[in-house]
């Protein structure tokens, strides 16, 4: 994800947190369209990046299809206020009256834009503010994530996984710990190392990290970065890794086990047709979307997963689908510190702000 969509992450989710979950609210009255729904995307980056603009991309060809209309996008709008604004403003002028962002850093220049022009429908993908006209978005990757690692695990020879991921940040660090849960419950003593690299999209870094934990001992390589490199590193080397964004087999087939995908369409379509038809009512605090909802879901699985064992990771899929929690109580750090109570689930608020870690993983810069 995030490449330099998040250069002040480090002190923003501090604040962030909360922001889609617990965000300023407002009256709610319902907005509606004034006029024939035209619809405008701006990519944080290329639309051919591999990983988080391409799943953007790919999710606007099938809403196209769904909603029977084209979609305009223009590619590399940054987290600058002087490229977000004229971007979108030149779709407005063209008669666009839903803007379709993709980055947290497109966030405030959201804000403004929505306070603006208060008859044209904001999204943002990823972002933190909300109001009448405006909502972010963003999946519970924890979910797909548990359930790679669940495939990490059985498909893994020595119980050693490594992780190569971008920041420690809450996002990242959900998905870190969702991943070892899943390769616990396949072999519960399942360790997974972990590099963060510094940066969300360096391939260089990442390279240098997969290679690390390979070294290490690892025989399934885990990620939350935006590039595929650690699937190609891992299939160089003859072991096996599960990916991030979309479905990395297209650069790793030997080697990756499954991917956390992104699958914004099953979450756009119906909240695109719910402004289209009028009184669309935001949520509020913005929407956190659960798998059930089309956040994320799984791509795969490779050959190396037992047969038996993706219908395990298949079940439990049905399972998440269905409501169950992968952080669900009693459920402890791995300092002993009772994180979740037995019959209760982490808040979101828990979630947005993790700085902890589950047994068995072990961190390292």
């Amino acid at each position: 994800m995030l490449s330099k969509r998040f250069p002040r992450m480090s002190v923003a989710l501090a604040g962030a947190a909360v922001l889609l979950s617990a965000g300023t609210a407002y009256a709610q009255a319902g907005f509606s369209l004034s006029g024939k729904p035209v619809i405008a995307m701006l990519y944080y980056g290329p639309k051919n990046d591999g990983g988080w603009t391409q799943a953007f991309d790919e999710a606007r060809v099938k809403i196209e299809a769904a909603l029977g209309q084209k979609i305009q996008f223009v590619e590399n709008v940054g987290e600058d206020a002087s490229v977000i604004k004229p971007a979108a403003e030149r779709f407005i002028s063209r008669g666009a009256n839903i803007v379709i962002g993709t980055a947290f850093g497109q966030s405030d220049a959201m804000k403004d834009l929505a306070a603006k022009y208060p008859k044209v429908a904001f999204l943002n993908g990823s972002g933190t503010t909300n109001g009448p006209n405006l909502e972010s978005f963003y999946g519970r990757t924890y979910e797909s994530q548990y359930l790679c690692g669940m495939a990490a695990g059985a498909a893994s020879k020595t119980g050693k996984l490594g992780f190569v991921a971008a920041n420690p940040f809450g996002v990242v660090n959900w998905t870190i710990n969702a991943f070892a849960l899943g390769a616990q419950k396949m072999n519960p003593n399942a360790t997974v190392n972990v590099i963060y690299t510094g940066t969300w999209n360096d391939p260089v870094k990442e390279r240098a990290a997969a290679t690390a934990l390979i070294d290490q001992g690892a025989d399934v390589i885990g990620q939350h970065v935006d590039s595929p490199t650690p699937q190609i590193v891992a299939q160089e080397r003859g072991v096996y890794g599960t990916g991030h964004h979309r479905d990395l087999r297209q650069f790793a087939p030997k080697a990756t086990l499954c991917s956390s995908v992104w699958v914004w369409d099953r979450f756009l379509v119906p909240e695109l047709k719910k402004v289209i038809a009028g009184n669309w009512k935001p949520e509020p605090y913005g929407a956190f979307i659960p798998m059930s909802g089309g956040g994320t879901d799984i791509a795969g699985f490779g050959a190396a997963v037992p047969a038996d064992k993706v219908k395990v990771i298949q079940a439990e899929r049905d399972a998440i689908l269905k409501g169950k929690q992968v952080y669900a109580g009693p459920l402890k750090d791995r300092d002993g510190k009772e994180r979740v109570a037995a019959g209760a689930v982490l808040s979101d608020a828990d979630l947005w702000k993790m700085d902890w870690f589950v047994k068995g993983v072990v961190t390292q810069k």
